[in-house]
């Protein structure tokens, strides 16, 4: 062992890592998308006992690979269409190995200087591309909740340092109460956020939302008026299910007449600002106090990248940032990553994200959510023309909701058989919701590498699902 630490063998582990992952990103356009081994089989084929003594790491490597493959959901396919999941575009897989080859903590700028920059530049990209406020400070986070944790914390001290209440130094327990004002359809990324926070789900001031999923602005002005405690508005860009849009503009209008906050909850549908013929639905969301989102979805980097952005630095930093004397804080200038994201230590994430807007630009990020948005289009044009399937929404962005009428009158269990015949199958993959009380299909149109030959596929293994009795 002595000796392979002396002398380490690079190549050969990373050699049959790289045709192993070449053979299956290739192999991605014909793969049958689903998982094919049981969970027995798993146990079995990656278990055992504590390991006692060193392995050849290239045979490690070929092991994992082909012990864990059979498990694997291939989730870049252009055929999965389960939850909100993009896919990876090769630059930013290309990022990605080179920031774990690199390995730095992006908590500090002396930690890693590049990391540090590149997460300025990358920044203040998504900033433009998003029409945000230009003074707007970002935050690399693992994902959506975390983004609403960060964008929630900064609200949470703001509010409450405006009622006279430091709740950094002095915590919760005695603190002016605090409103939550959300719609009935916010994603549970949401009340999982205030739990962390300690502000807890009582919080929450729940408000009407319209057919689609779309707060209403007037059930918002209500709640407002209803209550002078400190608020904070949490609006939403994309519901989870029907992809329908709050209106933004008249929420900021209302929230900020009662000097209440407002958080933006686009997980993926911040990123229709940055398609010309999309913008015009997000009218209104450059006027919000914090923002939310999701690289690993509509931008196709690969897990984890989540971003939020403030409007107000000063409290994001103070809800995020923390001093100690055995670090060195980067001085004039030197932006220290841990400022801004709740994580001390950890991945350089914002490589990914700096190499996939230079390689695909911002008309080909355009593009590929305008795209996005086509093939769901065309899923729900092909599925509504056939007997017995319902559209249930507006097709806005990239998600599509359809539920399966069966002859019997048990459209629910019908809805359920089909999409576990559609899951086994392979041909493609999509989820299950409940939408005002009724099962459904979800589709989630997310990946760079969906085109209408798997549109096409996916929808006729569906209509074989449905008719198959």
């Amino acid at each position: 062992m002595s000796a392979d630490l002396d002398r380490p063998d690079w190549k050969g582990p990373l050699g049959e890592a790289f045709e192993r992952a070449l053979r299956y990103l290739e192999g991605l356009p014909d793969r049958q998308v689903r998982s094919t081994a049981s969970l027995s089989a798993l146990r079995a084929a990656l278990g055992g006992p504590l390991p006692e003594e060193p392995a050849d790491p290239s045979e490690v490597i070929a092991t994992l690979a082909t012990a864990a493959e059979p498990g694997i959901m291939p989730s870049s396919s252009g055929r999965y269409f389960g939850f909100v999941v993009g896919g990876s575009t090769p630059a930013a897989v290309a990022a990605d190995w080179l920031t774990s080859t690199w390995d730095q903590n992006a908590g500090l700028y002396v930690l890693g200087p590049a990391a540090s920059i590149v997460e300025e530049v990358a920044g203040a990209w998504l900033v433009e591309l998003f029409g945000l406020p230009a003074k707007v400070s970002v935050g690399f986070v693992t994902g959506g909740q975390m983004a609403n944790v960060t964008g929630l914390a900064a609200a949470r001290g703001e509010m409450l340092r405006r009622a006279g209440w430091d709740v950094e130094a002095a915590g919760l327990r005695g603190a002016p109460r605090l409103r939550v004002i959300a719609g009935h359809g916010r994603h549970g990324t949401i009340d999982r956020a205030l739990r962390f926070l300690g502000l807890g789900t009582a919080s929450i001031v729940e408000v009407d939302m319209d057919a689609q999923g779309r707060m209403r602005s007037s059930a918002l002005r209500r709640a407002l008026e209803q209550d002078d405690a400190p608020a904070i508005v949490c609006a939403q860009v994309g519901n989870v299910n029907t992809g329908a849009i709050d209106p933004v503009a008249a929420i900021c209008d209302i929230a900020h007449q009662h000097s209440a906050w407002v958080h933006v909850d686009g997980a993926f549908g911040l990123w229709a600002a940055a398609s010309p013929r999309l913008r015009p639905l997000l009218a209104g969301v450059e006027l919000a106090d914090s923002w939310a989102t999701d690289a690993h979805k509509w931008l196709n980097v690969p897990y984890d990248s989540g971003l939020v952005f403030c409007a107000h630095p000063d409290a994001h930093r103070a809800a995020m940032g923390g001093r100690a004397g055995y670090l060195i804080h980067g001085s004039e200038g030197q932006r220290d990553e841990l400022d801004y994201n709740p994580e001390h230590s950890r991945r350089a994430r914002g490589f990914s994200v700096y190499a996939a807007i230079r390689a695909t630009g911002e008309r080909g990020i355009a593009e590929m959510v305008e795209r996005c948005c086509d093939m769901a289009r065309r899923f729900a044009d092909q599925l509504a023309a056939a007997e017995g399937v319902h559209v249930l929404n507006d097709v806005v962005l990239n998600q599509v909701l359809v539920r399966l009428q069966a002859p019997d009158g048990d459209h629910d269990g019908h809805t359920h058989r089909v999409l576990e015949r559609i899951q086994n199958e392979g041909t493609c993959w999509m989820s299950g919701t409940t939408w005002n009380g009724q099962a459904a299909i979800r589709i989630s149109v997310s990946s760079w590498a969906t085109n209408a030959d798997d549109v096409d596929r996916s929808v006729a293994a569906m209509l074989r699902a449905h008719t198959a009795g």
